[in-house]
């Protein structure tokens, strides 16, 4: 079950808005509620950026994993995919959407459609890592992908990819000659 989220008052929001840090704190507590650490996603960009840099530290990778978690439309990307998928398991949703989410089905590409606004904040090499990504589900994301005992992540894996993929994509951009 979600804890509340502190509300404050932001200038220019409606009262009671959550503030950019007490999201980016949901979204690190949701994440790991759902077995997903901020490292795990790390090691998935070094993976897939550690050709090209060699000398990529661990460190500048979670770096940039937070750099792209501060940003508020990847905060609303996570929390909606995990209360999709937290409803899923639940059996909240209607059918037919409940199996076709439970069973994350092929050719239900909405989870990949709000991925994609995470993956789109870094250009063209977002998208392409994020493919990559989702092919190959490296890391964690094949570990969530592979998930059984009743847990659903057709959303989760799909972000956490999403994320690394973005973080990969402002490395690269960073690092450029």
């Amino acid at each position: 079950m979600s804890v509340p989220v502190p509300m404050r008052d932001v200038a220019g929001e409606a009262p009671g808005y959550p503030t950019s840090v007490e999201l980016r704190a949901e979204v690190e507590r949701l994440l790991r509620t759902r077995g997903v650490t901020l490292e795990a996603i790390a090691d998935v960009v070094c993976a897939v950026q550690a050709p090209y840099f060699p000398d990529l530290t661990p460190a500048e990778c979670l770096l940039s994993v937070g750099t792209v978690l501060d940003k508020r439309e990847v905060q609303h990307a996570v929390l909606t995919g995990v209360a999709l998928d937290t409803l899923a398991e639940r059996g909240l949703l209607d059918e037919p959407l409940l199996s076709i989410v439970r069973s994350d089905d092929s050719l239900y590409g909405l989870d990949e459609v709000l991925a994609l606004a995470v993956t789109n904040i870094y250009g063209s090499i977002g998208l392409t890592n994020f493919g990559y990504l989702d092919k190959e589900k490296v890391g964690i994301i094949g570990r969530l992908n592979r998930s059984k005992g009743g847990q659903v992540h057709t959303f989760l894996d799909d972000l956490v990819a999403a994320v690394a993929a973005a973080a990969a994509a402002r490395i690269a951009h960073q690092r450029r000659p």
